[in-house]
């Protein structure tokens, strides 16, 4: 972890680097693939921030744009006008919360930082094709936690994209890739945090094969999240097909996530995956060997 990535910056987790953070879901949109259209009203959206808060987030995700494969992009506008009114409503029902963004457009990360935001969590900042430079500027002009996630091409045709001759190293290659284009662009890099993007252009085996090589990403110089929660290659192994009764697959690839030296997980369950989060954190501290 770096320097800056400490409990004095009001950015990052109290608890930063002492034991592993939950990142609360939040997806404001109509049509996302396992809550769409629950929290779009703005009570609602702060109902839900204040359960997840109470049963143990330490940072809220909020994002205004579907990104599950097939989803449609509605555009930088679109949105913002989503996004503003729960962002607003929360800031001011909660305002001791860490609220992080998922956004891929520059302009809705800048109007939400200016708005209260803290974190910006941008899938296509690991992407090789897609991620948009002035991201970089925005976040750098922040000075706050950027989370670059790896994928490739876009919702539409990101399946097509799962080639790999080794998925584990291709991905911290182009995720170093990635940071080093946002180091040149000014982001320190205490700011950066890695997501492999479990789901986003990578098989049922191609998720599995991350998992088990996480400690490789772990160990690249970055704080790691992992967003496991209810994806379809859980459910592929489960033969589950409903994503919200997923989640004990879910909190299985979460342990291993911290065992592998995860930082942060990003999940809709929030109560039960910091059981499952407190309880791995409490048996990988014991003595070894």
């Amino acid at each position: 972890m770096s320097a800056t990535a400490t409990s004095r910056d009001p950015a990052w987790p109290p608890a930063w680097g002492r034991r592993t953070q939950v990142m609360g879901v939040l997806n404001l949109t109509p049509d996302s693939f396992s809550d769409g259209g629950r929290w779009e009203r703005p009570q609602d959206a702060v109902r839900q921030a204040g359960r997840m808060l109470a049963a143990g987030a330490d940072l809220l995700d909020l994002g205004a744009q579907s990104t599950r494969p097939g989803a449609e992009e509605v555009g930088p506008e679109r949105e913002w006008s989503r996004l503003r009114p729960v962002l607003q409503a929360i800031r001011a029902s909660h305002p001791g919360a860490l609220l992080s963004i998922d956004t891929f457009h520059p302009a809705v990360a800048e109007q939400a930082l200016a708005a209260g935001a803290h974190w910006i969590n941008d899938v296509r900042g690991g992407s090789p094709d897609r991620r948009d430079p002035a991201m970089a500027a925005v976040v750098a002009a922040a000075g706050c936690p950027y989370v670059l996630m790896h994928s490739r091409g876009d919702s539409a045709g990101m399946d097509g994209r799962a080639v790999y001759a080794d998925v584990v190293e291709e991905v911290r290659r182009e995720l170093l890739t990635a940071s080093e284009a946002a180091l040149a662009a000014g982001v320190a890099a205490g700011q950066i945090v890695w997501d492999p993007g479990l789901g986003f252009a990578k098989t049922t085996e191609q998720n599995l094969e991350l998992l088990r090589g996480l400690a490789r990403l772990c160990g690249g110089g970055f704080p790691v999240l992992v967003g496991p929660s209810r994806k379809r290659f859980i459910g592929a192994v489960l033969a589950e097909p409903r994503p919200r009764a997923r989640i004990w697959g879910t909190a299985a690839v979460c342990a291993q996530a911290i065992t592998m030296g995860a930082a942060v997980l990003r999940v809709h369950d929030v109560g039960p995956i910091v059981q499952t989060a407190r309880m791995v954190d409490a048996i990988t501290a014991g003595p070894r060997g």
